[in-house]
């Protein structure tokens, strides 16, 4: 199913606008880790159809996706077009220069680089950061669960999926359901306050939720995000996405 199949842009009269959020860089990072691919070897057909889907998606949940979205966009299909052409006799001794991709590759490992060493540096203690003390050994600790951070792109991926099984709308005429961006995101947070621990992020759409229902959810517990009000984490890659109260 298409985004198109199931939303429509006017539906939706919320932005969520993405500063804070990942960039184009990081989407293509997560279709190559999605995809199991080499970055050193992209192949660029299927990850500029998998980018456009992603895009596409993100334009019609309303969120505000800044040029440098589809400034990447035009990069991947103008790579995509060039590798369709034949390689020319100057470039044939040169391998490295004709390949198309070269320049992308570079910008993504040495985005990848210096994204590693942000993350490593982030999960130092602060005072480590800024302070530079001598310490006494430290006392043995029970070990803390290790948690990993989810971003933009593992979340929409889950709203695929959550979109996906929801029920479908009916096309007689029937009142909307009273519904707006602001209440929900006050009952997400009321219902993390009571439970008092993270709650798997599919619990947050009952299967007889409608589209409607579903789209507004996701799009407050993004906002939620912004607000630094949650956190979304996974116990391991790939397994099943959380959400806790800060």
């Amino acid at each position: 199913m298409t985004p198109d199949d199931s939303l429509r842009e006017e539906d939706l009269p919320y932005t969520v606008r993405l500063e804070g959020f990942e960039g184009p860089l990081d989407l293509l990072l997560h279709l190559i880790k999605k995809n199991k691919l080499v970055i050193t070897d992209i192949p660029i057909a299927l990850i500029t159809e998998q980018y456009l889907e992603y895009l596409k998606l993100m334009r019609v949940l309303n969120l505000d996706v800044a040029g440098e979205y589809l400034l990447m966009a035009a990069t991947l299909l103008h790579i995509k077009s060039r590798m369709l052409l034949p390689i020319s006799s100057e470039e044939e001794g040169d391998e490295e220069q004709g390949d198309p991709r070269t320049e992308l590759i570079q910008r993504l490992l040495e985005y990848q680089k210096y994204k590693q060493a942000a993350l490593e540096l982030d999960q130092r203690p602060l005072l480590d950061r800024e302070v530079f003390t001598r310490t006494a050994p430290p006392e043995k600790e029970e070990p803390e669960e290790e948690k990993f951070e989810v971003g933009l792109f593992e979340l929409l991926e889950a709203f695929r999926q959550i979109l996906g099984r929801a029920r479908s709308e009916t096309f007689h005429e029937v009142a909307l359901e009273p519904i707006t961006l602001e209440k929900k995101v006050q009952e997400i947070l009321t219902l993390l306050q009571r439970e008092k621990r993270s709650m798997a992020f599919h619990t947050f759409f009952p299967e007889e939720a409608s589209r409607r229902v579903i789209v507004v959810t996701f799009l407050a517990i993004l906002e939620l995000v912004k607000m630094k009000a949650v956190r979304i984490f996974q116990a391991a890659p790939f397994e099943t996405i959380r959400i806790s109260p800060l």
